[in-house]
C-alpha cells in the first residue's frame, strides 16, 4: 500500500502495512538533492514487506542549506524546520499507539545527518538507528546534549575514507558520542565506497529490520578497515 500524508514542511510518502498492522515503521530521510522517491528506492531494496516505511520530503531539496560542519546558525532556521518535520513524524506514530522501541530512524548523506542530529536532541528507546554516510550537526567543538535514552539502542553507522561530503573523522566522532549514550554502535567506515548505498550496507540494514520478523536480535559491533 502507498499512500501520501501531510508533514511540518512538505509531504511525506509512506509504504507497506498500515501503522496498526505493520511489525515496526522506519523513517527514512533523504539527502540533499534527493527525495522521498528516493527513499522509496531504498525501502523497496531493503524489502521487508512487514515494515512501514515513511519517507519525508524537503521543500526545495535540501534540509538545511550549508554544510553539516558549519556553524549552526548558518543553516537556521532551515535545521530547526526540518528537526521539527522529523518531531512531528515520530510524536505522530507514537500518538498513533506505535512504540518507540518500533520505530527506526535512518537517513542517507544530509538525511543521516539530520536523523544523527534528531537522535541526540529527541533521544528515546528507539528501535534502531540507521545512518548511512552521516555525522552529527556542528562546527568542530560542537558539544552534543547527553542522551541517556539513547542506552541500548542499536546503531548502524557509515561512512568512506573517500567520501568528499562527510568526514570520516566526524562519523567516528559521531560513534564516541553515541557510544557515551549508552548506545550500542556498528560503526563501518570503506575504503573506497563512492558517496552512495552500497550492497553491504543494505544487507547490514536488512539484518537490523529482521529482528522485526525473524524474533532475533544481533548484537552491534564497531567494523573499520
Amino acid at each position: 500500500m502507498t499512500a501520501r500524508a501531510a508533514t511540518h514542511d512538505g509531504t511525506a510518502i509512506a509504504i507497506g502495512p498500515d501503522v496498526a498492522d505493520a511489525a515496526a515503521v522506519v523513517v527514512l530521510v533523504h539527502g540533499r538533492g534527493g527525495s522521498a522517491a528516493d527513499m522509496r528506492d531504498l525501502a523497496l531494496r531493503l524489502d521487508n514487506p512487514a515494515i512501514r516505511f515513511v519517507m519525508p520530503d524537503a521543500s526545495g531539496r535540501t534540509w538545511y542549506p550549508n554544510g553539516f560542519m558549519a556553524p549552526i546558525e548558518k543553516n537556521e532556521p532551515a535545521l530547526s524546520q526540518s528537526l521539527a518535520t522529523c518531531a512531528d513524524l515520530v510524536d505522530g506514530l507514537i500518538a498513533r499507539g506505535v512504540r518507540p522501541g518500533n520505530i527506526v530512524l535512518g537517513g542517507f548523506s544530509q538525511g543521516a545527518c539530520l536523523t544523527a542530529e534528531f537522535a541526540v536532541r529527541n533521544p528515546r528507546p528507539y528501535g534502531a538507528v540507521l545512518i548511512l554516510t552521516g555525522g552529527l550537526i556542528g562546527p568542530p567543538g560542537t558539544r552534543w546534549p547527553a542522551a541517556p535514552a539513547l542506552r541500548g539502542v542499536p546503531v548502524y553507522l557509515t561512512g568512506s575514507v573517500v567520501d568528499q561530503w562527510v568526514p570520516v573523522a566526524r562519523v567516528e566522532e559521531t560513534a564516541r558520542v553515541l557510544e557515551a549514550n549508552g548506545a550500542i554502535v556498528e560503526l563501518r567506515v570503506f575504503d573506497d565506497r563512492a558517496h552512495h548505498i552500497c550492497d553491504e550496507e543494505i544487507a547490514a540494514a536488512r539484518q537490523i529490520l529482521a529482528s522485526w520478523t525473524d524474533g532475533g536480535r544481533r548484537e552491534a559491533r564497531r567494523v573499520t578497515n
